[in-house]
């Protein structure tokens, strides 16, 4: 029998003190009683998982309580259930307590506490969850832990990679963490635009759309003129008035070219100069010698790339299988970039890299990964040049099934740069001088290998969710030209599914040979999530299964019933929202959306440091010479998977709002005007509206809809009158007059013109049965709408 120890607050009710204090105060430990190899209660279970969050997984969790067959599986229900329940969330490979922080995450260090120690906050936490807790930072001894190497060191304002354990002291903040690394250096600093102000000094304006003006005082302006885009840090906090601030840099006039991309790239601390250190070992790289290559410069391989790409990682070519073995069965060809040649394991260049975590791109520049003279000179697989490079050579039978693979280190010579365009019309007829002579011999073959390919694709039934991507096409001057949605040919389609088979071979051939690896893992939706939808889908007649065994075909099925509906939208968002975020991670869970046991990304390592790893695996797995992975880069894979994941979210936000500011800015000398919107989301507070023909969305406050009472029904994802029985729904079209932008914080507040709609009867039902504690919201007259996006 085990005995674990449960804490609890004194008799007296009093609040614990802190560890190792004698007194009154102290917190009482009160041991829990475990019999080894009985399954636990559920009680018992939530609070193992609260006390060791680095034992929460089932395995773990299994190997706590020593269960063993039929446990095990009742243990797995136990937790489907507290899942369902919403007890448990998962967490990459863990579980945890709704609200409590992972075992690995990424930490704002926001203040001190009374002793002088380090407190820091999540840098990401729902807003629904309330205050993201308080964590107490424990600095290491400067030679690290054992003794061996340098321990990182943190200070005010840095954003760190932590890993998380629940706090001993009670009296203080829940948690304690340990410094993996320090990401950026200085987050407290703030940004904004400054502006003169009579008398000298001037004013602060926030880009940021919670932000706060501040005042700064003449002596403070660091040389500061009007419009300039700055960084600044709080000099001063009264009670009273706006807070002081002190320029600390200025970044470039906020009207300039490429002045919003650089708010966002500032604001996210995504590093955007190249160290000299860097540039000097780019500069000084040479072209990779023949050593452990074939030469495969006769193979008339292709690239296939956007029309204005500057950098090209891969390149195909198909042919028909010879063996008789295999008929009509197809060989396909996936070269990709030897980045792993040139970037070896601790490097400059390597570690910079993995600071980045990934390329970044912007409307108006990419912030790339690598510098040019690699991702645009030698490490592009340009036409008519020898480049080095991995390649697999798959072969498919004739229903697609892939039968078998192999990797090789090459040199080859690209045949020809293609557009997706210029390829897709000499396909359809339409070959120009270039894919004229490559009609027959190149590009027909690929198009015939994708088809045999896509019998497969289409046997998987991968999630098929069609969200149209639209692009922003620039002026000159760097402002918004218009918006498009680029077509979706079958060019990117073969391009995509010959990626997806490249990236399913180097999973599997790591796997074979036990070579440690990051995966590019996708979870199915969590059992909460499935609720929600399942919930919403009722009140369209649409019916979803329950259980814990979603397939994406199960999706597809939703998607079908509703195609050619009026809710088809909504439903594609609403089936969008449903999905977990793609990661990267050491242990492998499969890929949900692509219906995939084993993924793991290998064909842009010029733009994502993942592929690189999984490059230096392959290498050094099956023996190609040299740049393969190292031991100490297998040992620290899992911390390198959690910070190039937050990498990966921070150039998407980065990315999303600087496509806001820009099409705020595009919109701002329209206000007043009318457009035509879509409901893109519904919550307590109002509604947000998409406007198709610009890429934009904006807010319209419940304060603004009229003067009926408005409830949120979150089942029927609708806002409805609660006298009037009229009111809007997700993917209702509205048309909508623009009453303020703000180009700055990207923000659009909308005013609607549309009259509310007459609601189901499924949502009267809602209002007459009373069940507003479920979300009741009522318009409050007099009330100024909020600025911007909430």
């Amino acid at each position: 029998m085990s005995r674990i120890p449960r804490e609890r607050t004194n008799p007296a009710g009093k609040r614990p003190g802190k560890t190792g204090r004698a007194g009154k105060d102290a917190p009482v430990v009160e041991p829990l009683n475990i019999v080894h190899g009985a399954l636990p209660s559920r009680e018992v279970i939530l609070r193992f998982i609260a006390d060791h969050p680095q034992k929460a997984s089932k395995r773990e969790l299994a190997r706590a309580f020593g269960l063993k067959g039929d446990n095990r599986v009742e243990l797995k229900h136990m937790l489907q259930e507290l899942e369902q329940e919403g007890m448990l969330q998962k967490n990459r490979k863990s579980l945890i307590r709704p609200g409590a922080l992972p075992p690995v995450t990424v930490l704002d260090i926001t203040t001190r506490d009374k002793d002088g120690d380090l407190i820091g906050r999540p840098a990401e936490w729902p807003e629904d969850q309330g205050v993201a807790p308080a964590v107490a930072i424990r600095q290491q001894s400067p030679a690290g832990r054992q003794g061996k190497g340098k321990a990182p060191v943190a200070g005010l304002g840095d954003r760190i990679l932590a890993k998380i354990f629940p706090a001993v002291d009670r009296g203080g903040p829940a948690y304690t963490a340990r410094i993996i690394k320090v990401i950026d250096r200085r987050r407290g600093a703030s940004m904004g635009v400054f502006r003169t102000a009579p008398g000298g000094g001037g004013r602060l304006l926030p880009i940021e759309r919670r932000g706060e003006e501040m005042m700064i005082d003449p002596d403070f302006t660091g040389g500061a003129t009007d419009g300039d885009l700055v960084e600044v840090e709080i000099a001063r906090l009264g009670r009273f008035g706006l807070p002081r601030a002190k320029v600390l840099s200025v970044v470039g006039s906020v009207g300039s070219e490429k002045a919003i991309s650089m708010i966002a790239i500032h604001a996210h601390g995504i590093p955007h100069v190249f160290p000299p250190a860097v540039i000097a070992e780019a500069d000084a790289a040479r072209p990779a010698s023949m050593s452990h290559r074939e030469d495969w410069r006769d193979v008339p391989l292709i690239t296939i790339d956007p029309a204005d790409a500057k950098d090209h990682d891969d390149a195909v070519y198909a042919e028909l299988d010879p063996s008789p073995d295999n008929p009509g069965g197809v060989i396909v060809t996936v070269a990709i970039a030897d980045v792993s040649w040139y970037v070896r394991p601790n490097s400059p260049l390597d570690r910079e890299a993995l600071k980045r975590g990934n390329s970044v791109y912007f409307p108006d520049r990419v912030v790339p990964m690598l510098p040019e003279r690699i991702s645009n000179d030698l490490c592009s697989l340009k036409e008519g040049v020898d480049r080095p490079a991995l390649a697999v050579r798959m072969s498919f039978s004739g229903e697609g099934r892939k039968i078998g693979h192999t990797f090789h280190r090459i040199m080859m010579k690209s045949a020809a740069k293609l557009s997706y365009q210029q390829a897709q019309v000499a396909i359809d007829g339409k070959p120009d001088d270039q894919t004229g002579p490559m009609l027959e011999p190149i590009l027909k073959p690929l198009w015939h290998a994708y088809e045999v390919m896509k019998r497969g694709r289409d046997r998987r039934q991968p999630l098929e969710l069609d969200m149209p991507e639209r692009k922003i096409l620039l002026k000159p001057d760097g402002t918004v030209d218009r918006v498009v949605v680029p077509p979706r040919l079958d060019a990117h389609k073969l391009i995509e599914e010959m990626m997806i088979q490249a990236n399913v071979c180097a999973a599997e051939t790591l796997e074979k040979k036990r070579q440690p690896l990051i995966y590019r893992i996708h979870d199915g939706p969590t059992l909460a999530k499935q609720e929600i939808l399942r919930e919403f889908l009722a009140t369209l007649g649409i019916s979803l299964a329950k259980g814990g065994n979603m397939r994406a075909n199960n999706f597809n099925g939703i998607l079908a019933k509703a195609d050619g509906t009026p809710h088809q939208t909504m439903v594609s968002e609403m089936v969008l929202r449903s999905q977990s975020q793609a990661i990267y991670g050491p242990e492998n869970i499969g890929h949900f959306g692509l219906n995939l046991m084993k993924y793991a990304h290998f064909t842009s390592p010029i733009r994502r440091y993942a592929d690189l790893i999984v490059h230096r695996a392959l290498v050094g797995s099956l023996g190609f010479g040299e740049g393969g992975i190292t031991p100490e880069e297998e040992a620290a894979l899992d911390d390198i998977a959690a910070e190039i994941s937050t990498f990966e979210r921070r150039a998407m936000a980065a990315e999303r709002e600087t496509v806001d500011r820009l099409i705020a800015h595009h919109l701002s000398g329209r206000v007043g005007e009318e457009f035509a919107g879509r409901i893109s989301g519904v919550t307590k507070s109002g509604l947000f509206v998409s406007l198709p023909d610009y890429g934009a969305d904006g807010f319209v406050p419940i304060s603004t809809l009229g003067s009926d009472y408005f409830i949120y029904d979150e089942a029927h994802q609708a806002l409805s009158g609660e006298r009037t029985g009229l009111g809007y729904r997700l993917g209702d079209s509205v048309t909508v007059k623009l009453a303020e932008a703000i180009p700055l914080a990207g923000a659009l507040r909308f005013e609607m013109i549309s009259e509310g709609r007459e609601m189901p009867a499924a949502v009267r039902s809602f209002h007459k049965a009373g069940r507003r504690d479920r979300g009741q919201v009522r318009k409050k007259p007099g009330t100024r709408p909020p600025r911007g996006r909430h």
